[in-house]
């Protein structure tokens, strides 16, 4: 294995990078070690399709980033003479080691390698709709799941997140919608998913999941409107409980430092401590 050093200015980002590259505490500790020692893994590249004497990242754009952000000019590198398809399944294979993977990048991560295993041969039955095959015989959902642990029913779940308006897949990223609520709004045309989403901040609410079925039942059936969606989310959701909205900032005065939880145990103590102060006052009243 050859490594050649090469300027960083000569690398670019693998086109459909399904990884997102965070700019977080992970990332000031691996620049730091990056300054302190330098890169101690070469990133993996291959000769760029369209610009001459430039290269494409197919591993390490971590590493990368780090070292911009150490002041780094080049990078050592292996060149591999890979295809387009062959470095999209290895993009997707090398990034799996990482601890924590946003469903959004799963599932783009799906996609690449289904649609680059699909143009090598594999069988690309793994489609968009809603029929799944019972049994083990998509093969190309199962290569694309084994690395995953997934089955390529989930797979083809996670294929699905791709047809998300943005707005809603980082709603997934951030937890404010499940798994499966995403699977059954992806259905939805955008036109009707950017609606979804303006009743969603009008009435502050994300649809349940049962709500979630009925719009793409409605939406398959050619029933479902604009007007409608907004109603649907306006009805009670089972087992539903009355909730009293406070603005946190207000309470952060009183508990600067304070968790939403431990504001809200601060909030039950406070009331309980009321409580009992009226209490006394009604007892020197009746004396």
């Amino acid at each position: 294995m050859k490594v050649t050093n090469i300027q960083i200015n000569k690398l670019h980002p693998f086109e459909g990078h399904p990884f997102k590259v965070r700019d977080n505490e992970e990332m000031n500790a691996l620049t730091q070690s990056i300054r302190t020692s330098g890169v101690m893994e070469p990133v993996l590249v291959r000769p760029h399709e369209t610009i001459s004497g430039a290269y494409e990242m197919i591993s390490g754009h971590r590493r990368l980033y780090a070292a911009q952000k150490a002041g780094l000019t080049e990078l050592p590198a292996v060149v591999c003479d890979l295809t387009r398809d062959e470095a999209a399944v290895l993009v997707v294979d090398s990034n799996l080691h990482r601890a924590h993977i946003l469903p959004s990048e799963k599932a783009f991560a799906c996609k690449l390698k289904m649609e680059a295993l699909g143009r090598q041969g594999k069988r690309t039955d793994l489609t968009s709709g809603q029929v799944v095959p019972k049994s083990g015989e998509n093969r190309t959902g199962d290569l694309i799941g084994a690395p995953f642990d997934e089955s390529y029913k989930t797979v083809q779940r996670y294929i699905r997140l791709t047809y998300l308006i943005p707005p809603l897949l980082d709603m997934m990223d951030e937890g404010k919608i499940a798994f499966s609520v995403g699977v059954e709004l992806s259905y939805l045309d955008e036109s009707l998913q950017r609606s979804l989403l303006s009743d969603m901040e009008a009435l502050d609410c994300t649809p349940s999941y049962a709500q979630a079925v009925r719009l793409h039942k409605e939406h398959s059936a050619g029933q479902l409107r604009e007007d409608r969606i907004g109603k649907l989310l306006s009805e009670p959701k089972p087992n539903q409980r009355e909730t009293l909205k406070l603005p946190l900032d207000a309470l952060r005065r009183f508990a600067p430092r304070a968790t939403e939880r431990q504001l809200e145990e601060f909030i039950f103590r406070a009331c309980e401590y009321y409580q009992r102060y009226l209490k006394r006052q009604r007892d020197l009243d009746s004396r």
